[in-house]
């Protein structure tokens, strides 16, 4: 999915308007006048535009271990496809859960909706049942969230952005700041899920063309760096003014940056040992892990 495609706009409401209930019995259930329904795995279908990832992780690991002891405690939510099959809006999660499991159906709740019911309920119910979010999937959702207040009758951006506040607690600014990462090209975006680019840099870069943050991406590689704040804004300023070329870019990042007066000086000496612009964090990292392979050897 290109992280700068156009999604539709959307109205909200609230995650307990969404699911009626929860209660799972066997195979059928009456849920306030809807059906809670076992469906094939092969049947439910993800939405076209979804930005929540479903990994293999660790977490994934958990929760194929609890539906395999409990079965799926929460049905998921779906709707008729055209086409045949079930979209699956929220419970994808699950839905993998179940399949590393070797369940072959799942509890589903079967709601006719319209796409913007339909996109409503992705979102919020994601927003809600999700513990940790990348930049990312946090990113698009407060972007599709407010497109869709705005579309719901809320026409002033400042008046859309309070209610956002009042729903999630992130600031203002954080909230536009984390919109503004949904401009960057997948390359860029993947790295700051990863955690290869800090958020700060990541919003600067985000005002650079898809060409110009493609350079940055190549750039980066090439020299095996990190953007720093003061380059990342520095670059934002040329683009302003207009000077910004490819050449120029990869100038700026093939500078050597000094250490940060606040690092701390054990790892001011272990900077030689890494490549130009790697972070304290990085450098942490590296260290933790090569430590870890030489206790696991010393033990065997």
């Amino acid at each position: 999915m290109a992280k700068t495609k156009q999604i539709p706009n959307l109205a909200l409401s609230e995650y307990n308007d969404i699911f009626a209930s929860t209660t799972q019995q066997n195979n059928e259930a009456d849920t306030h006048g809807e059906k809670i329904v076992e469906i094939p795995l092969a049947e439910l279908h993800p939405p076209e535009f979804h930005p929540f990832h479903v990994n293999d992780d660790e977490a994934m690991e958990r929760l194929t271990a609890n539906i395999k002891q409990y079965g799926v405690r929460e049905p998921g939510l779906a709707r008729p496809r055209t086409d045949g099959g079930y979209e699956l809006l929220a419970g994808n999660r699950r839905k993998r859960g179940c399949e590393r499991a070797e369940l072959p159906t799942m509890p589903v709740i079967i709601r006719e909706m319209d796409d913007s019911e339909a996109t409503i309920a992705m979102v919020d119910s994601n927003l809600e049942q999700r513990e940790e979010l990348l930049f990312s999937e946090k990113a698009w959702a407060y972007r599709v969230k407010m497109e869709a207040l705005n579309h719901n009758g809320v026409k002033a951006e400042m008046h859309s952005v309070d209610v956002i506040v009042a729903q999630t607690g992130e600031s203002k600014n954080q909230i536009f700041r984390l919109i503004r990462l949904t401009e960057l090209v997948c390359t860029l975006l993947d790295k700051v899920d990863a955690k290869q680019l800090a958020f700060n840099p990541a919003v600067a870069l985000s005002y650079l063309s898809q060409t110009e943050q493609t350079a940055v991406a190549t750039a980066m590689e090439n020299h095996a760096v990190t953007p720093s704040l003061s380059q990342a804004v520095r670059l934002k300023k040329l683009k302003k003014s207009g000077e910004l070329t490819v050449e120029l870019i990869d100038t700026v990042l093939a500078e050597v940056k000094k250490p940060s007066p606040d690092e701390p000086k054990e790892f001011v000496q272990f900077r030689q040992f890494f490549p130009p612009g790697f972070s304290q964090t990085q450098m942490e990292a590296v260290i933790i892990e090569l430590l870890q392979e030489w206790k696991a050897r010393d033990e065997q």
